[in-house]
């Protein structure tokens, strides 16, 4: 049988003999904070890529370090046995390994005395930009005759640093020294610092226009470019080693990216040559024409790195002026196939 329903009473709410039940917690409401660190927690797809990469990194490192040493063993226990014969041979191999140390060790002095020589110039253009900064004649002076200390050995600006020298007492305006030091000194070296960039431009222009294979283009590209960093630190005074022209090339890069070079050379290469010439061009001599002026951009900007002094009383080339003879053999080609 089924209980008969419960009647309806009335009852007060403040009676003492009325018992109630606590009502149950309701379920925490997860908040956006944990919704979001829950998901931030569980993997995705893109977190298994990463780790599948690094473990795909260190896989390909380990391979590499086993093969290196094994290489390592297979050419000491070359080297072992044959050092250990009595004959001509280990003498010979006596010989080639006291050459291989020396010429190491030459190595490593080179690079060693081309980074102090880079370091030497960038310390000078510090104290340069303080002296010019705070007008301080006492450190404009020192700076001016390190910079003649410098060049002083040089028989092609022995005569600009001796009218330096004798036109020293005579300047008293803050400034004017390094910039009597600039004219004097330092223009000789940018003319020929101009006809570098000119020539590397122009054999880039060409090997780029005429070269069969892209590979071979951008490899040589890319060795002319450092051959002509090498050889402006060299005119400057630094002579880097390999280790030090790929520091300097690092440099320029980051200064170009920062100034927005790569996209000023596009620009000016378009208002150098016109839209409509551009685009008369074939593919090599266009690709010819835009490495020329990248390489007279990189040139341009590595003399803002290298040069111990900024551009004071000299005139600072312009990329246009050297666009306009590096480019002549390209014309000149293109005139040719025409006719």
């Amino acid at each position: 049988m089924s209980a008969e329903p419960r009647q309806p009473r009335a009852f007060k709410v403040d009676d003492p003999a009325l018992v109630t039940e606590p009502e149950p917690d309701p379920a925490p409401r997860a908040s956006p904070n944990d919704t979001q660190d829950t998901a931030v927690a569980r993997p995705t797809l893109a977190d298994m890529g990463r780790r599948g990469a690094r473990w795909g990194a260190l896989l390909i490192a380990a391979l590499t370090g086993a093969a290196v040493l094994g290489l390592a063993a297979w050419f000491a226990r070359i080297v072992s046995a044959a050092l250990a014969r009595d004959d001509w041979v280990g003498t010979a191999t006596l010989g080639l390994l006291f050459t291989a140390a020396f010429a190491a060790l030459m190595i490593a002095l080179r690079e060693l005395f081309g980074f102090l020589r880079l370091g030497r110039l960038n310390r000078l253009r510090s104290d340069v930009g303080i002296a010019l900064e705070q007008r301080d004649r006492k450190r404009e002076r020192r700076a001016a005759l390190r910079l003649a200390a410098l060049y002083a050995g040089r028989c092609e600006l022995a005569w600009g640093v001796k009218r330096f020298r004798d036109h020293v007492r005579d300047v008293h305006d803050p400034g004017e020294l390094l910039g009597l030091a600039d004219r004097e000194i330092l223009i000789p070296l940018d003319a020929e610092a101009r006809r570098i960039i000119t020539r590397s431009a122009k054999r880039v222009a060409t090997v780029t226009a005429l070269s069969p294979m892209v590979l071979i283009a951008v490899t040589y590209v890319l060795i002319e470019n450092l051959r002509l960093l090498r050889m402006l630190a060299t005119l400057y005074g630094a002579r880097p080693g390999f280790l030090g022209v790929t520091k300097l090339a690092r440099l320029v890069f980051v200064h170009i990216v920062a100034t927005g070079g790569m996209a000023m050379t596009d620009d000016l290469l378009g208002q150098f040559l016109g839209q409509d010439l551009l685009r008369r061009l074939s593919r090599r001599l266009g690709e010819g024409a835009f490495n020329g002026a990248l390489t007279a951009r990189i040139g341009v900007t590595a003399l803002e790195v290298i040069r111990p002094l900024p551009f004071l009383a000299a005139k600072p080339p312009r990329v246009r002026d050297i666009l306009t003879e590096a480019l002549k053999p390209i014309f000149s080609a293109r005139k040719t196939d025409s006719a």
